[in-house]
């Protein structure tokens, strides 16, 4: 089994930054992909960032790309998310996901086999 914890959510104003961090747990990380999707009240899971087993390739969704870089360290079995330029839009529960039946970024939320319990980003205007 996997366990993904979440870290580094809360408020910050818009135009402002958050970095936001996912440490794995119980399998050999570097074997798979990783993503992040976000939650806004009301609205469905949505697919923001994904990166492959080695963090050479990596996807964005249209809503975040050139403001959203996603990382990973395989050493220490985290992924992180610098989020810049933030925007109230941006405001929504933060998840991090792995996938095990692939090695590329994936972007349906079916792809993944792990969640993380979830980070707060709140941006305010």
């Amino acid at each position: 089994q996997v366990q993904l914890v979440e870290s580094g959510g809360g408020l910050v104003q818009a135009g402002g930054s958050l970095r936001l961090s996912c440490a794995a747990s119980g399998r050999t990380f570097s074997t798979y992909a990783m993503g992040w999707f976000r939650q806004a009240p009301g609205k469905e899971r949505e697919f923001v960032t994904a990166i492959s087993w080695s963090g050479g390739r990596t996807s964005y969704s249209d809503s975040v790309k050139g403001r959203f870089i996603i990382s990973r360290d395989n050493a220490k079995n985290s992924v992180y998310l610098q989020m810049n330029s933030l925007k109230p839009e941006d405001t929504a529960v933060y998840y991090c996901a792995a996938s095990f039946r692939f090695d590329t970024p994936r972007v349906p939320n079916a792809e993944y086999d792990y969640w993380g319990q979830g980070t707060q980003v709140t941006v305010s205007s």
